[in-house]
């Protein structure tokens, strides 16, 4: 009998954990995907339709192949955890409920892995549990401080609000369109199911609106907390990334302790999907030294 791996499915990994927040009782979605004594944790960005599956199918197997286990954390107000309407910190948030996750499943230490939303969310949680994490990775996110270069918001997150605002195929579209470098990789099926996603939501939809209306900066700029988080940490950006721009990368270079920079050329603000087998090989590497 062969023993590789099956391939990694998510409704047979999707799980749901209760997570006291203030004085609600959240519940919580995530995929516990492998089996391993590392654990790898995945933290989606705040694009609409965005899930902890939905950004990183293609990163998954790797790991799982690898020996790490791998959990997919669904934020608050993101895919099938409960909606939330946030006037604090998302950042923190998001650090909160992950930490709660953790603590439920009796997980001490953790290696982390943030897109954008999810990069913010990560730092906010190495700041407030040094202790609990292994080393870091970043793309497209980190802190939520202003580029040096770029008007914001940028087109990207304005495209962002706008779906949130009036979810159509055609607003979706224009997001979709500026979100990758090359858009002609973006199947009608892929941009039909994401709509999908997101109209399965109003929920979601009505509380990011009612959020940003409470606070208009969801996510702190940790710009001068950076230099307190020693733990090992590997950036990645996408040099034509129109959400959150280049720069931003090299704010967390010159922060952090002890970080490298990768950049990808014909890369927008996903580049764990554009260019997943070199991302894949460079998270292993990274995890392995």
């Amino acid at each position: 009998m062969s023993h590789h791996t099956p391939p990694v499915n998510e409704a047979a990994t999707s799980h749901f954990v209760s997570v006291r927040e203030g004085e609600a009782d959240l519940r919580i979605h995530y995929n516990d995907v492998g089996q391993g004594d590392e654990v790898v944790v995945m933290l989606h960005g705040s694009g609409p339709g965005a899930s902890g599956w939905a950004n990183f199918n293609r990163n998954i197997e790797p790991l799982v192949e690898a020996g790490y286990r791998v959990l997919l954390v669904d934020c608050p107000g993101w895919g099938k955890s409960d909606s939330i309407v946030n006037a604090g910190s998302r950042s923190e948030l998001n650090a909160r409920i992950l930490k709660g996750v953790l603590d439920e499943l009796g997980i001490g230490r953790v290696h982390i892995l943030g897109n954008s939303m999810g990069g913010h969310s990560t730092v906010a949680f190495a700041l407030a549990n040094p202790q609990r994490v292994g080393k870091l990775v970043l793309m497209g996110g980190g802190t939520g401080g202003p580029s040096q270069f770029v008007p914001m918001p940028t087109e990207g997150i304005k495209l962002i609000n706008t779906v949130y605002r009036e979810p159509t195929i055609e607003n979706l579209k224009k997001m979709m369109n500026i979100f990758v470098y090359d858009p002609s990789s973006l199947t009608d099926e892929l941009m039909q199911a994401r709509l999908d996603n997101v109209l399965a939501r109003r929920d979601h939809l009505e509380n990011f609106v009612k959020s940003l209306a409470a606070n208009p900066k969801q996510f702190t700029d940790y710009g001068p907390r950076l230099g307190e988080i020693s733990a090992p940490t590997l950036v990645i950006w996408g040099r034509d990334d129109r959400f959150v721009p280049m720069d931003i990368g090299l704010r967390l270079l010159w922060g952090l302790q002890n970080a490298e920079l990768h950049v990808f050329a014909r890369c927008g603000h996903w580049a764990q999907w554009e260019h997943a087998d070199a991302f894949n090989r460079m998270v292993l590497d990274f995890l392995a030294k």
